[in-house]
């Protein structure tokens, strides 16, 4: 028999995230324990995705107040969840899905949804005295910890909608890959951050090394060859190889899609689908990439498909392709498009059903990529949601800006706590 442990009380509030736009936070108290779980927000969504609530009044934060799903989990979600077993996360998450009813969460706010879900999946863990890793891994999705750590993925240089240049493509990013332990991944990864900025300063002026909201520069470039170019020079300035640290791109490519063309504009030019699947070839050849994320609009399952099949030995992510829906990475499998799936737990809305798109992707050989939003907060459960899981990559930001160096903190932490046994997925992951 499952044991009971009684939620007490949850409360939520209008707290800020990393782009000064309101964001809800949730209180959970138990007898024996407490969570509190604040949300992101992105800027460049998959339209599939559960939809946030917003208030919509102008006269207060521009529009973007979340009072709304504050009240949804103060009056109707508190009068359900009191007294429900914090131990038993799927009845919790079913039950506020039922309380919604709707299957983009559009009623309560998936802000006010994944907000609650998180807040008490940490207040059962701390009611058990379990890290939050181990009760995610044993308790809830039932997995068998590996103490492996993830590959930190970060995004040094920034374009599209995360910047102010010409840019098309949204992320450039570095993946320290060739380092048996996390720490030294991520001081990798530090150190050829600190060598961009000199290799941008030097050639663009100081202006190019502003940061963008993850922590990225956004240096004032056109073309997609000139971010890379930069970050090859600072991987060899800052000491090392192009095997030990490899790139990667998130296109977002349904950001320069034009749908009534049916094109994509790209450095300047219109290109077809199959043209653009040509440049990102040519790309691959050229540089040390290892991972391809969202390279076609959202819909694109056949260039996906095309693309994984003609880079067998790169990771092809689909992140609004599949927007952590199981019912999105089904039809993704079954046309075999992409090989691997980003992971937002605020864009399905509850950590159940993050899990049961997790279980697909391992059914069926799909990486796992635990993905921040480009407004976050502080809250750090990716971190060691990342570790439970057994994500093979973490996503979150440049090493930069507390809120996405809290999850590298964290990491840090959940490393420190395994001993001599924790591991980097880095080395496996570059085979």
């Amino acid at each position: 028999m499952m044991t009971v442990i009684e939620i007490r009380d949850l409360k939520a509030r209008e707290i800020l995230d990393s782009r000064g736009n309101p964001t809800v936070e949730v209180d959970v108290r138990t007898a024996s324990g407490f969570g509190r779980a604040s949300v992101p927000s992105g800027a460049s969504t998959g339209s599939k995705e559960a939809v946030e609530k917003r208030d919509g009044d102008k006269k207060r934060y521009n529009g973007k107040g979340v009072l709304k799903a504050v009240e949804a989990v103060n009056t109707v979600i508190k009068n359900a969840l009191t007294g429900e077993n914090a131990l038993d996360q799927r009845g919790i998450d079913m039950l506020l899905l039922e309380l919604d009813g709707t299957e983009n969460k559009a009623k309560l706010g998936a802000n006010a949804i994944i907000g609650t879900s998180m807040a008490v999946c940490k207040a059962a863990a701390d009611s058990v005295q379990k890290p939050l890793f181990t009760y995610i891994a044993e308790d809830v999705a039932g997995m068998h910890l590996t103490h492996e750590l993830p590959v930190p993925m970060m995004n040094v240089i920034n374009g599209g909608q995360h910047a102010g240049n010409e840019l098309s493509i949204q992320e450039f990013l570095i993946l320290p890959m060739g380092f048996e332990r996390f720490r030294d991944s991520l001081r990798a990864g530090v150190e050829t951050y600190h060598a961009l900025k000199r290799v941008l300063g030097e050639r663009h002026g100081k202006i190019a090394t502003n940061v963008g909201d993850e922590g990225g520069y956004a240096p004032p470039m056109r073309e997609t060859r000139q971010p890379l170019d930069a970050i090859t020079d600072a991987i060899a300035e800052a000491g090392y190889a192009e095997h030990e640290i490899r790139l990667g791109m998130d296109a977002a490519a349904s950001s320069f899609f034009d749908a009534g063309t049916g094109k994509y504009q790209i450095d300047g030019v219109l290109k077809e689908g199959t043209e653009l699947l040509d440049v990102y070839k040519e790309l691959v050849a050229s540089y040390p990439i290892a991972l391809l994320e969202d390279p076609f609009e959202e819909e694109s399952f056949a260039l996906f498909a095309k693309l994984t099949a003609q880079l067998p030995g790169t990771i092809i992510v689909g992140d609004d392709l599949f927007v952590t829906n199981v019912k999105r990475l089904a039809q993704g499998v079954q046309q075999h498009a992409a090989n691997a799936v980003l992971l937002k737990l605020n864009q399905i809305g509850t950590i159940s059903e993050t899990l049961d798109t997790i279980r697909l992707a391992n059914q069926n050989g799909y990486k796992k990529v635990v993905s921040h939003r480009s407004g976050e907060t502080e809250d750090s459960m990716i971190a060691d949601f990342s570790v439970a899981i057994n994500a093979e990559i973490i996503k979150t930001g440049a090493p930069a800006r507390s809120e996405r160096t809290s999850k590298y903190n964290q990491l840090l932490r959940i490393e420190e706590a395994m001993g001599e046994a924790a591991r980097s997925k880095g080395p496996s992951l570059r085979h």
